[in-house]
């Protein structure tokens, strides 16, 4: 298992170092010349050239991208063009908004798409298994916008049960969190359950499913003792490749709720173009897929001792 870790842990690094040189090419030759966006249209040759020498993109790419990775290995974000804030700083702030709302977001969602799926699966081509499905892909079929307008118009503006918008630390933010989590797990139930659904209903066609049935085991029994631990190499696959997005927050929901994450603080970088703050949640983003992607591997030796032997 150590040898494992440790040549995916290598592998990890070598990818990381080949999306770092990506990112970098990225947005410092496609998007064009960021001193530009600095001082404007209006400003002269002169003034661009100093302020080129000042940033130092007047020297050799390597030499820039050497110096990127070296702050990169200090934790070390720079400054974001637009608050003048350090970019650390900025993460730190927003990692607590950003984290309120996934994390409870997050478990309720894999609970009720979990459960979901087992009851549609139980009572597969009867009309509760059809109900569920009509309703999951009804779900899948509406965008996350269409349930924030519908929901903070309905929900917010005319009944008055949420606010509108806001964000408040501890217990006092409760009230402002409650309709963005509601929201995201509309929007994302749907496809879990479609996805759990499609897994359970292949495990349960298994010559040990049919065994424990033939021995007189009930259903409940068979699908939570046998049915969900056999099936918790797909499940965890999918649950593991959504915890990036735990990070960086719902872009949408942050923003039009004013929550002020991480999702909310790359929405306003995209609309300032704030470069340095967006290649920073590009290179976060980049880095928690590839230790999703370990935990993951970790994750299936744990609960499946086939892999372990393997």
């Amino acid at each position: 298992m150590l040898n494992f870790l440790l040549r995916r842990l290598a592998h990890a690094l070598a990818t990381l170092f080949g999306i770092t040189l990506l990112i970098f090419a990225l947005f410092h030759w496609v998007g064009g010349n960021p001193v530009l966006r600095l001082v404007g249209k209006s400003a002269t040759p002169e003034e661009i050239a100093r302020l080129t020498h000042r940033m130092g993109f007047d020297r050799p790419f390597w030499v820039q991208y050497f110096d990127y990775l070296g702050d990169l290995v200090r934790f070390d974000f720079g400054r974001s063009w637009e608050t003048k804030q350090g970019i650390g700083e900025m993460l730190a702030d927003g990692i607590g908004p950003s984290l309120s709302l996934a994390l409870p977001a997050f478990a309720i969602a894999t609970v009720v798409a979990l459960t979901v799926a087992l009851v549609a699966a139980l009572y597969r081509d009867r009309w509760p298994d059809r109900l569920l499905v009509t309703l999951a892909v009804a779900g899948m079929s509406l965008s996350v916008l269409a349930f924030i307008i519908g929901a903070q118009y309905v929900f917010a503006f005319q009944a008055g049960w949420f606010p509108i918008s806001g964000w408040e630390p501890g217990v006092r933010g409760l009230p402002f969190l409650m309709l963005p989590i509601a929201i995201w797990v509309a929007a994302s139930v749907g496809s879990a359950v479609r996805f759990y659904r499609a897994v359970f209903l292949e495990e349960m066609r298994k010559e040990y499913v049919i065994t424990a049935r033939a021995k007189g085991l009930a259903w409940p029994r068979i699908l939570s003792r046998h049915v969900l631990p056999n099936a918790m190499i797909p499940v965890l696959t999918h649950l593991v490749m959504e915890l990036p997005m735990l990070f960086t927050g719902s872009l949408l929901l942050e923003n039009f709720f004013g929550i002020p994450g991480l999702g909310n603080m790359s929405i306003s970088a995209i609309n300032a173009s704030d470069l340095p703050v967006i290649q920073t949640m590009t290179f976060i983003g980049a880095l928690l897929y590839l230790g999703a992607n370990i935990l993951g591997d970790v994750l299936y030796a744990v609960v499946d001792p086939r892999v372990r032997v393997g």
